[in-house]
């Protein structure tokens, strides 16, 4: 199926809309274990369940992914991606720093996303070719054209089975930029990595994972702001990459040589 995907971001919107009020009225609720240090909550699986609703009715052709109940139906090439609360643990605490993040993938490459921060009123959105937004103003990425004075974020460390081996590259990388960069931060949510990458308030950011719930609107939004998106050996990056890093074009290459430095490092 082939789709100019500016035709359905009305249809996101209306659906982050809805998964966005449940967010902002609903508490946590019953606590679901899902493993080591990792759990959902009642919103979680509310704001997966009417999104899932509302879009198998206005786009029944389309398949659905869900961070929370998985593959609902497959589409014909084409797939909704659902992070229904991004931060889950941020939400849980009373951090902010969490949202809504809702993708649609075309084969293996995101062309639409939304993201709604439902605590900080901020709304990105972008589809493939027409920019990239946050509450109806275009965004572009940072301009910053060093390391030593950009800002970068980086993803949450491993839990669960074999989380040991798994940060050993996550820890190495922590100490290589913080050698090297102005600031490290850690928002506990992909989405806002990638949102705050397009929208020039971070430079680059790096998550060694990639899980096309918490990515594929992401990364669109930031490509369309302008950024570089790249899997961890510099190739260009896809639903089926094993780690996400977004910078400003001028350090991405300094970025992606780091990682190889931490991976190295990690090795030893």
């Amino acid at each position: 199926m082939t789709i100019d995907a500016r035709t359905l971001l009305p249809i996101a919107e209306r659906a982050v809309s809805i998964a966005s009020e449940i967010i902002r009225t609903k508490a946590p609720g019953v606590i679901t274990a899902k493993g080591d240090r990792d759990m959902a909550t009642e919103v979680d699986y509310a704001v997966e369940h009417a999104v899932r609703e509302f879009l198998s009715c206005e786009t029944p052709e389309i398949g659905f992914l869900g961070e929370e109940e998985g593959v609902s139906h497959l589409g014909d090439g084409l797939m909704w991606a659902l992070d229904p609360v991004d931060g889950t643990a941020n939400f849980l605490h009373g951090i902010p720093l969490c949202g809504v993040s809702l993708g649609l993938v075309d084969k293996d490459t995101s062309t639409l996303g939304v993201i709604d921060l439902p605590s900080l009123n901020l709304r990105y959105s972008a589809a493939e070719g027409a920019g990239a937004f946050v509450n109806g103003s275009e965004i572009r990425v940072s301009g910053t054209r060093e390391l030593q004075t950009a800002i970068v974020a980086v993803g949450d460390y491993a839990v669960g089975e074999n989380a040991d081996e798994r940060n050993r590259p996550r820890l190495a990388l922590t100490q290589e930029l913080a050698a090297r960069v102005q600031r490290i931060r850690m928002f506990g949510s992909a989405a806002i990595d990638l949102a705050w990458v397009a929208d020039g308030r971070i430079d680059g950011n790096v998550m060694l994972s990639n899980n096309p719930w918490d990515t594929a609107a992401g990364t669109l939004i930031a490509r369309e702001a302008g950024a570089v998106v790249v899997d961890f050996d510099g190739s260009a990056h896809t639903i089926h990459s094993s780690a996400t890093i977004a910078a400003n074009p001028t350090i991405i290459a300094d970025l992606v040589e780091i990682i190889a430095e931490a991976h190295k490092a990690s090795r030893v």
